[in-house]
């Protein structure tokens, strides 16, 4: 598996996610700078969290623009597997690839800190490795990501099954008191239609030793891991 991690000016987290596969993973990584056109025979496209651009006009709104995007959106629509994590989901519903919206935290803060993920199903290549229903822990850190949709548009994802993780309490339920940001049903990560791409605002990139607090992280890398194996067979 070769995993191309984009960085743009103000990424934060691309280290981490190319740690998190090269050195606890054991896989191949390599950074792709915003303003590249190649995509270096990646299986996997990472767009990781930070602020890109400073997050100027609303975030992920400009560096949907970078000339790698347009790569990134070919390689997305060819079938290609895609995870934009926290600002990397923001760009991604920017540049038309996830549906909906990321908008401030219902509170007007920023939140860091650690939340339960209710795992909404396993049949994709994002969960294959978790169990249905499985609490996650993984942290957040985010002052927009607050997921929106309209009523009618977020019944269709989830009538589709677009809808992969959940924010809930430490038992799996979801309840308003376990919504960090006011996602609208909690929602904290979602793939297309397709399935191939993923967006979620919480760090499984940081959630990958325990001397981090919580493994729990490898299971979705793992997974996607996994069906990339499968694909080649």
């Amino acid at each position: 598996m070769k995993v191309g991690v984009v960085t743009f000016p103000g990424s934060n987290c691309d280290y981490d996610a190319y740690s998190a596969i090269k050195h606890i993973m054991g896989e191949d990584a390599t950074f792709l700078w915003h303003q590249s056109t190649d995509l270096e025979g990646s299986d996997l496209i990472m767009l990781p969290g930070g602020f890109s651009y400073g997050d100027y006009l609303r975030a992920g709104a400009i560096a949907r623009f970078s000339p790698i995007m347009e790569k990134v959106i070919a390689f997305a629509r060819s079938g290609g597997l895609v995870v934009g994590i926290c600002n990397g989901f923001q760009v991604l519903t920017e540049c038309g690839l996830l549906p909906g919206a990321l908008m401030r935290n219902r509170h007007l803060r920023f939140s860091c800190k650690y939340v339960h993920l209710r795992v909404e199903r396993t049949d994709t290549a994002f969960t294959g490795r978790c169990e249905d229903g499985e609490v996650l822990r993984i942290p957040i850190a985010h002052g927009e990501g607050n997921y929106f949709y309209h009523d009618d548009e977020v019944q269709q994802l989830e009538d589709n099954g677009q809808v992969l993780f959940r924010y809930c309490d430490a038992s799996g339920r979801v309840t308003p008191e376990a919504n960090p940001n006011g996602s609208v049903n909690n929602i904290a990560g979602i793939m297309n239609a397709g399935g191939n791409v993923l967006g979620m605002m919480p760090h499984p990139e940081r959630a990958v030793e325990l001397i981090l607090g919580s493994t729990d992280g490898l299971k979705i890398l793992e997974s996607v891991r996994h069906a990339l194996s499968y694909q080649s067979v």
